[in-house]
């Protein structure tokens, strides 16, 4: 008789266990599911003519929590680290988001060395020369664009866009972008796209408020600056060795 009441206690612990646990991941699943999916569409706009360009990718579309206490910024040592590779004298994507804070690897998949810096605005640092196989991080604690060059070669570009919100999205080539899991509440839009100006990003900030449910956002027109681009200078401020005196690395 003991043991069939020592049975049946531990028979009924099991079943609060497993309903407790399921009332748990049906509670996270819940708070996930709450969480809306946005969309939207950018375009760009031509300098002087007006005109829709073809190729809209590259606008990067944020939202900022109005409310901070709604949705909390991550301590950031709970960020997972991003990557942007070196690979055929290319960074590897050529534009890379990330909240601020984050740490990004930059690790080199080319056969030569490469000597990554960024001296211009944002986050500045020089990870120095480093070789094939390796690879060095750096921590993007300032919000805005890192401009990012190579000293070795001149044809390596990129940028690292620090923003202040874990809510964002890229557009593709036609111009759509998508941004999962935001929570619902009121949040301030930003919009950034590198051949626009200051004053006309700032113009496009708005705010909205995001419902528990997908839903698409206004469209976005962003005017394209005209810029007479110069040619960079290496890391020393000096010209880079002419293609005539370039070896195979």
């Amino acid at each position: 008789m003991a043991m069939s009441t020592l049975r049946l206690t531990f028979a009924m612990i099991a079943i609060s266990m497993v309903t407790a646990a399921w009332g748990l991941a049906k509670s996270n699943g819940g708070a996930r599911n709450g969480a809306a999916g946005v969309s939207g569409e950018a375009a760009v706009m031509e300098s002087g003519s007006g005109a829709r360009e073809k190729d809209a990718s590259k606008v990067v579309v944020w939202l900022v929590p109005v409310d901070v206490v709604q949705q909390p910024v991550r301590a950031t040592a709970e960020r997972p680290h991003y990557r942007l590779l070196q690979r055929n004298k290319r960074f590897e994507p050529g534009l890379l988001v990330v909240p601020v804070g984050s740490v990004v690897d930059f690790p080199n998949a080319d056969p030569w060395f490469h000597n990554v810096f960024s001296l211009y605005r944002g986050k500045r640092f020089d990870l120095g020369l480093y070789q094939a196989g390796s690879q060095r991080s750096v921590r993007f604690d300032r919000i805005g664009p890192s401009y990012l060059f190579c000293n070795i070669h001149p044809e390596m570009t990129g940028v690292v866009l620090a923003v202040a919100s874990e809510f964002f999205g890229v557009s593709d080539k036609s111009g759509r972008y998508s941004i999962a899991g935001v929570p619902p509440g009121e949040y301030a839009l930003h919009v950034w796209y590198e051949n626009a100006t200051p004053e006309s990003l700032q113009a496009l900030q708005r705010q909205v408020t995001i419902e528990n449910e997908n839903q698409t956002l206004p469209s976005i027109s962003v005017k394209a600056a005209k810029q007479a681009w110069a040619e960079h200078k290496n890391k020393y401020g000096q010209d880079y060795d002419p293609p005539t005196l370039k070896t195979d690395y």
